[in-house]
């Protein structure tokens, strides 16, 4: 499959938040990469619930939600109803990963799991038959601008290695410090689907940007 772009709305201008959503609406991306931050698992806090909706009323692809939180079991219904498409939870913040990944099944939406930088692909050996996607971050949680870990590249490989036999293989999605310098690196790599936080909204022309990344191969 063709490698899809998901810009991070983290990275967005929030005081034309309308205007960068309405910018990717009309652009090659993909999907809306969002970042939900507690502070308690990251260092930081990110948007909740008010904005979620707002994305959700304008925006006309795919919303991809990343919980950077503790216990997101408690949330997912309530992803569910404000809009989201795919829900991915951290390895690192769940007991109950296979009940967890069930519930966002039942809710409607499509399960990811994401794994730090620290946690190796292993790990998912007994459950990645039950997923839609995996997040490998190239960067550690919390924080945009990051420099991208190198090490990822290895991470990637194993993970398509682990999925090479399977009839329906989960996405593999990459997020942190992606730019038009590694990105196709990542893609023969195994991935699939890229989180482009920086590299779109902070460029001269975003829209110009989100086309130079789909069009790597």
């Amino acid at each position: 499959m063709k490698h899809l772009i998901a810009p991070s709305i983290l990275s967005a201008n929030f005081a034309y938040l309308r205007e960068d959503i309405e910018m990717v609406n009309l652009s090659n991306a993909d999907w809306f990469h969002v970042d939900i931050m507690d502070g308690r698992f990251v260092p930081n806090i990110s948007f909740g619930f008010p904005v979620m909706e707002a994305l959700k009323k304008y925006a006309q692809k795919m919303l991809d939600v990343h919980l950077m939180i503790v216990e997101p079991e408690n949330y997912i219904p309530a992803f569910a109803k404000a809009g989201a498409n795919l829900l991915t939870i951290h390895y690192e913040a769940v007991t109950h990963l296979h009940k967890s990944i069930q519930e966002i099944k039942k809710n409607g939406m499509k399960a990811g799991v994401a794994l730090n930088p620290h946690t190796p692909v292993h790990v998912l050996e007994d459950i990645i038959h039950e997923l839609d996607l995996v997040l490998i971050m190239s960067v550690n949680p919390g924080f945009g601008g990051q420099e991208f870990i190198e090490r990822s590249y290895a991470k990637i490989e194993k993970l398509t290695a682990m999925t090479k036999n399977m009839e329906k293989k989960p996405l593999i999605e990459v997020d942190g410090g992606i730019s038009e310098k590694n990105a196709k690196q990542l893609i023969q790599a195994g991935a699939n689907v890229l989180v482009a936080g920086n590299a779109v909204f902070k460029a001269a022309n975003p829209t110009e940007m989100i086309t130079k990344l789909k069009e790597i191969c």
